[in-house]
């Protein structure tokens, strides 16, 4: 794994989520400001700061997507799988920047490279894993891959910004 300037401005004896591996919704919600309809990850695992983690998306058929994609056979959107990935690593940089309950926002600058191979449905366990290709204290470069099982079902890479204040466009 390649990575830069990760997380290179604050050491892990400063961030009180040093020893974090894993966290569930309520440090999801203090960390990305996303909700219901929008909130596409339940929990994230083998987190390493600045560098990756995995996050969990429990697929259910009510999910309101799923009423009109596609009403017979019900697919959760190949961009809600991307978003998922994104928010995934949003958190993944909320950590390792130590900015729970500090309501930054994270923009997506650039998605490249999206591949779908597979459709994910209600009863799917969708797992994002997201890597850290490089990251400083606005910019993030990082690739996702997700999988149910042993199957990957789609790839990106992407390009995220912090705004600390609200006051960048994205």
């Amino acid at each position: 794994m390649r990575q830069q300037d990760a997380g290179q401005h604050m050491t892990e004896t400063q961030n009180r989520w040093a020893d974090t591996r894993e966290v569930g919704i309520d440090i999801i919600q203090r960390t990305i400001p996303h909700r219901y309809p929008f909130l596409f990850v339940d929990r994230v695992r083998d987190i390493r700061l600045g560098a990756g983690a995995v996050g969990i998306k429990n697929v259910t058929f009510n999910e309101p997507h799923f009423q009109g994609h596609f009403p017979q056979v019900p697919v959760m959107p190949g961009v809600a799988i991307v978003e998922a990935m994104a928010q995934t690593a949003a958190i993944l940089v909320g950590l390792t920047l130590d900015l729970v309950d500090r309501d930054p926002l994270v923009y997506f600058m650039g998605i490249e490279r999206a591949k779908f191979r597979r459709k994910v449905g209600p009863g799917d366990v969708l797992e994002l894993h997201v890597e850290v290709r490089r990251g400083s204290t606005r910019v993030w470069k990082l690739e996702g891959i997700g999988r149910v099982g042993d199957a990957v079902v789609a790839e990106a890479a992407f390009t995220a910004m912090i705004d600390y204040n609200g006051n960048d466009q994205g």
